[in-house]
């Protein structure tokens, strides 16, 4: 795509606009970091623009507080208070969740999931927000917790302009296949290669 320009125009009937402002499934996949960030990336380039925002945790503690967690928080009371920027929602998929999987069963941890997700497509339905970061959303669909198809025919089905992004390691085929927007983060060097542990501003 040099210089922002597409390489073909499709004989979709639509306008240049109305193409332009599709509503987009967005998918950030592979081995390497940076998947998440660069959703809430998004997230804030989303709030720049007015849109309301929700962040969906799938896997993270709700013990945890992130540094993309607090920023986008904060830029939400500053909606509030001076109705810059646009609404923020943040949720964490129950209060259990880590990547040991060591607190509550899994029938506990499918629940949870399979509760989430029906919120999520409650608020679809509801065209209630302008961009869902589903964070880390591949792992319950991998572990079977959210059914694939589900997914799937939900996003392709939802109303009005929403946008959907969704991290995780082992992206399922079916949804690369839908998605419009696929980045696979693949790892070159990591600085945990030469025995160095994640530090403060850089992986929290």
């Amino acid at each position: 795509m040099p210089q922002g320009q597409p390489v073909a125009v499709p004989e979709d009937g639509l306008t240049t606009r109305q193409r332009r402002n599709r509503p987009l499934l967005i998918v950030h996949t592979g081995a390497m970091k940076g998947k998440s960030t660069a959703a809430f990336g998004l997230a804030l380039r989303g709030w720049n623009q007015g849109w309301s925002i929700a962040v969906f945790q799938f896997v993270k503690s709700a013990k945890w507080t992130v540094g993309e967690e607090n920023a986008l928080t904060t830029l939400g009371r500053v909606h509030e208070e001076t109705g810059q920027g646009g609404p923020v929602s943040w949720y964490k998929m129950g209060a259990g969740w880590s990547w040991s999987r060591t607190q509550g069963t899994e029938a506990d941890h499918a629940a949870q999931a399979a509760e989430g997700w029906a919120e999520i497509k409650r608020r679809l339905a509801a065209a209630e927000h302008d961009l869902y970061v589903l964070d880390e959303f591949t792992y319950p669909m991998k572990w079977g917790w959210v059914d694939v198809d589900d997914v799937v025919a939900t996003l392709a089905e939802r109303p009005g302009r929403q946008h959907v992004v969704i991290t995780g390691r082992d992206a399922d085929p079916r949804l690369v296949d839908a998605a419009d927007l696929v980045t696979e983060m693949t790892k070159i060097k990591h600085p945990m290669d030469a025995g160095q542990k994640g530090q403060r501003g850089i992986e929290w």
